[in-house]
């Protein structure tokens, strides 16, 4: 709320100091603004099908299969493809841990579904670039892992 206050109270002050720019400015990012809507709606959709066919008990079948480690590797591929939001993601994780799915499992399911985007990439790489968007998905990726096995030691899941 605050931030929408100030944000009104700078643009009516850059329209009194400097009324063309200002027009010149909320064009420009209303054209940006557009070119951006169009391709979040795709992915929108995209994740609103996903979400429609794939269901808690899938996923938790999924990610507590008899062995823990091909647990953790499913729990980072399907993360990393999939894309939902944290209101959904979180209440998923509490539901995999009611299903004994193990620690490091559903840590490295809920980090990746939220640090690693393929199904983004897409829009990452039009608005950051085929480089930086690759380097940012295999850093975030990389630290998925890290954070995955290092919760695998804390909770004594490996070894």
């Amino acid at each position: 709320m605050y931030l929408w206050i100030i944000t009104g109270v700078v643009l009516i002050v850059s329209f009194i100091f400097n009324k063309d720019k200002t027009i010149q400015g909320l064009k420009k990012a209303w054209k940006q603004l557009y070119g951006i809507g169009s391709l979040l709606v795709l992915v929108l959709i995209c994740v609103a099908i996903a979400l429609n066919f794939i269901n808690e008990d899938l996923i938790t079948q999924t990610l507590s299969g008899g062995n823990r480690y091909i647990g953790f590797l499913s729990a980072v591929v399907i993360g990393s493809i999939a894309m939902m939001p944290g209101f959904i993601a979180f209440p998923l994780a509490g539901i995999l841990r009611q299903n004994n799915v193990p620690f490091m499992v559903v840590s490295a399911f809920t980090t990746t579904l939220m640090m690693v985007g393929i199904l983004t990439f897409p829009f990452e790489k039009k608005y950051l670039g085929f480089k930086v968007a690759l380097i940012r998905n295999f850093i975030c990726f990389t630290i998925c892992i890290v954070v995955a096995l290092v919760t695998g030691l804390i909770y004594r899941e490996i070894f």
